[in-house]
């Protein structure tokens, strides 16, 4: 079922806000005056049965995804400052809480996705996977080895199946950084699939994962949609419900929204913007939305 229309800001030809608005005076400078919300739990984490997979949400894009063997950690990101934008959110468990991990997984290169003193922390010569290009910015962490991925590339790790899907979005660590890849991962283990998306505006590409991997659970970015730039890099609610639909997936799990504040719209806004479009396309039961730091378990 298509996703009606929501009556909201406009997500398509999105104008520069460069000249219309001052991020610095209206985000940034804001942001340092607020005081930070949220908890920090200690997690019991559950003990999974056949055929179970449990999800903690850490904040922002992170994720802990358990099987009943693994412990695979997705984008993790501690950081209280992203050079000058702050993290108006607690992480939902600290980093001494987490279970001895198995598999790191990044998305692409960008600073809030690739966190060089998280990964330190939580680097125990186990391996990394990254897309092409990004080895040189974990190589020295102590990771056990480096893998890197081309979009639709496969790989096999102790029964887990790890494909990287194509995104829209772009890989670069810094200004003219073009070298960089940047996507999302399904990971398959014994016939259950979890899908982050990582950082992705809306196109077709959709369509081809649904069609190819129909993964069970999407992990899907809901915020940042209003940059200073313009740039049509991030989905908005209504446009990540679409991909969602596209994707043939059961359940969707909302991201990237509520930690930092990198763009004009509310903190408050895409969770409101998710649930008005999930109630008017009929499909508000497939939409979870995880308290960080506390497992579910799927």
């Amino acid at each position: 079922m298509a996703v009606p229309h929501v009556k909201a800001k406009k997500e398509k030809k999105r104008k520069p806000r460069w000249n219309e608005r001052n991020f610095i005076t209206e985000v940034l400078i804001p942001s340092f005056f607020i005081r930070k919300t949220g908890v920090q739990h200690r997690p019991v984490f559950p003990q999974l049965e056949p055929g179970q997979i449990a999800l903690t949400w850490i904040g922002h894009a992170s994720f802990l995804i358990q099987t009943p063997k693994h412990n695979i950690l997705v984008d993790p990101n501690w950081a209280n400052w992203l050079i000058v934008i702050r993290r108006l959110k607690r992480a939902g468990l600290a980093l001494h809480d987490l279970p001895n991990i198995d598999l790191v997984l990044i998305t692409h290169a960008h600073f809030d996705h690739l966190n060089r003193r998280t990964l330190r922390a939580v680097a125990e010569r186990q391996p990394i996977v990254v897309p092409s290009g990004v080895r040189n910015l974990v190589h020295d962490l102590g990771f056990e080895r480096v893998h890197e991925m081309n979009w639709w590339d496969e790989w096999n790790y102790e029964g887990l199946k790890i494909t990287f899907t194509p995104a829209k979005h772009w890989g670069a660590r810094v200004l003219h950084d073009s070298h960089r890849g940047y996507g999302g991962y399904v990971v398959e283990y014994e016939g259950r699939q979890v899908y982050h998306c990582g950082d992705s505006a809306y196109f077709d590409g959709f369509k081809e994962i649904g069609e190819k991997l129909a993964p069970e659970i999407a992990l899907m970015p809901i915020g940042a949609y209003d940059p200073p730039s313009g740039r049509d890099v991030h989905m908005g609610p209504e446009e990540a419900l679409k991909a969602f639909q596209e994707l043939k997936s059961k359940t969707f799990v909302p991201m990237h929204f509520g930690t930092y504040r990198m763009s004009y719209e509310p903190m408050h806004e895409p969770e409101q913007r998710l649930l008005l479009a999930g109630t008017a396309a009929n499909v508000l039961p497939s939409i979870r939305f995880l308290t960080e730091g506390l497992p579910h378990v799927f």
